[in-house]
């Protein structure tokens, strides 16, 4: 698009806003007319956007200029001397004028003048610095990302005071124009990495992301219908700064208190920021009892319908397996409604009010459970192994693994119910086969175990103390891979 320049004339510039902007139209796009210095001037913003008590500052100043100060280089004089803010840029464009307005900025005109300042003095509505729900620990920092990216990136730089952290600045989005900001540590980071990302930014081809990081990954991972997550979210500077030291590449965007990390694999994705608050043992246990979790709430169903359908399969002592009564539901459907009312209750969960949750978890527990195992819809053991799966669902760090997982276990069992053992054999090792040949950003997913690094497997199996962590990850592929001397 060709540059649209400042005309000389206030006249032409309001009607030029008029036209790209919809000044007129937009009761929030306001101007400020006012007379300094003997000189016409009118300031451009959006009523909401702006930071009042700043512009108030400027204006005041403004106020005591005698006439012909301005001349005759208005500009230059306005910017050198009599602006009392911290930001302010010259601008020639007409189009970028407009679009830093739209983003909070403030534009000011000058009679006989071809270029305008823009005072970044902005004031978004944003939410305190809050835990964030997903990510909560026993003991640690309770800051989190909010909606804001300035406060976003403050938090990671307040931890990060390293001269080579860099944080780049792009707008995605034809009409939206969302600040993305790409983070790393330039002499840590891959070069490629950091290239490759700035270039998927710069080709992304949308109108706009009004759904923030989520339209943004899809966009630069073209996920397509892979249900498993390529990136992994986080809400805690600490996490971020941690990832960043190791040498990732994290994507801020604009409107999202999520924080994409790159790259990303399986591992990444069920580690949790509590390990790392607690003493090694401690925080070793706690994620063998995730890793578990995890394992259960994927393999446990599929395993017990197999050894309920074919008895033989069951190991000795095993024999209390098995429901004690029939049920007049076959114990596949039993199992799918199941899932598909742990579904309901999720999502009833959130869209109740919280006065209500209460009573919305009674009339799930007592009305739906033991009501429908009374009447000989379901059997207990069903209720059991469900409730067993969807703690393990719970205890999954990522949310969107969760998810996933959720899915490969209904694939799982409706190939355990088909096939019977060579269904869910099958079905294992393609699921297994999938994720070996997935990447994110060219890294293996399965990494360290596929390829297998045996020092970084021992760091994801068991929670080294930090002393023993010399060295960062080779998965990143860093310029100083020394983490301490």
């Amino acid at each position: 698009m060709e540059p649209q320049p400042v005309s000389p004339k206030l006249e032409d510039n309001k009607r030029l806003l008029e036209k790209q902007a919809g000044l007129g139209e937009s009761f929030d796009l306001v101007i400020r007319e006012m007379e300094i210095a003997g000189r016409p001037v009118f300031f451009f913003y959006v009523n909401g956007l702006i930071k009042e008590e700043a512009m108030i500052e400027v204006l005041k100043r403004l106020t005591f200029l005698e006439r012909g100060e301005l001349s005759p280089k208005a500009v230059e004089t306005l910017l050198s001397r009599f602006i009392p803010h911290v930001q302010v840029d010259e601008e020639r464009d007409m189009k970028a004028i407009v679009t830093a307005v739209l983003a909070g900025g403030s534009a000011m005109f000058v009679d006989g003048e071809r270029v305008a300042l823009v005072i970044d003095a902005k004031s978004f509505p944003n939410r305190s610095i809050e835990e964030p729900d997903l990510e909560r620990v026993v003991r640690g920092s309770r800051d989190g990302f909010n909606e804001m990216l300035l406060t976003n990136v403050s938090l990671v730089r307040r931890r990060i005071r390293d001269p080579g952290l860099r944080l780049l600045l792009r707008r995605v989005g034809r009409r939206s124009a969302t600040d993305v900001c790409v983070a790393y540590i330039a002499d840590i980071a891959d070069p490629d990495l950091v290239q490759s990302i700035l270039r998927k930014l710069e080709n992304t081809q949308a109108d706009g992301l009004a759904m923030a990081d989520k339209q943004l990954e899809e966009l630069i991972l073209g996920k397509s219908w892979n249900p498993f997550p390529q990136v992994r979210y986080s809400e805690r500077p600490d996490v971020v700064a941690t990832h960043l030291l190791e040498g990732h590449v994290v994507l801020f965007v604009d409107t999202s208190p999520s924080v994409m990390i790159l790259p990303t694999t399986l591992f990444h994705l069920i580690q949790h920021a509590e390990e790392y608050r607690q003493t090694p043992p401690i925080g070793s246990y706690i994620r063998w009892v995730r890793y578990i979790g995890i394992l259960s709430s994927v393999f446990l169903l599929p395993l017990w319908y197999l050894m309920v359908e074919n008895p033989g399969l069951k190991p000795p002592g095993f024999d209390f397996i098995g429901p004690n009564k029939e049920a007049d539901l076959p114990l596949l459907l039993q199992f799918f409604l199941a899932e598909i009312g742990i579904d309901l209750m999720r999502m009833a969960a959130v869209h109740t009010p919280t006065p209500l949750a209460t009573a919305m978890g009674l009339i799930a527990a007592v009305l739906v459970g033991e009501i429908a195992v009374s009447v000989g819809l379901f059997v207990y053991e069903v209720i059991l192994y469900i409730a067993v799966a969807a703690l393990g669902m719970f205890a999954t760090p990522n949310y969107e693994l969760s998810m996933a997982n959720r899915l490969v276990r209904l694939i799982l069992l409706a190939a355990a119910a088909l096939f019977k053992v060579p269904g869910l054999v099958t079905a294992t090792t393609l699921i297994l086969l999938y994720l070996i040949l997935h990447r994110s950003f060219n890294s293996p997913y399965l990494w360290p175990f596929i390829p297998f690094n045996a020092k970084a497997a021992g760091v994801m199996l068991i929670r080294r103390p930090y002393t023993y962590m010399k060295r960062r990850p080779s998965l990143n592929k860093t310029q100083d891979s020394t983490r301490r001397r």
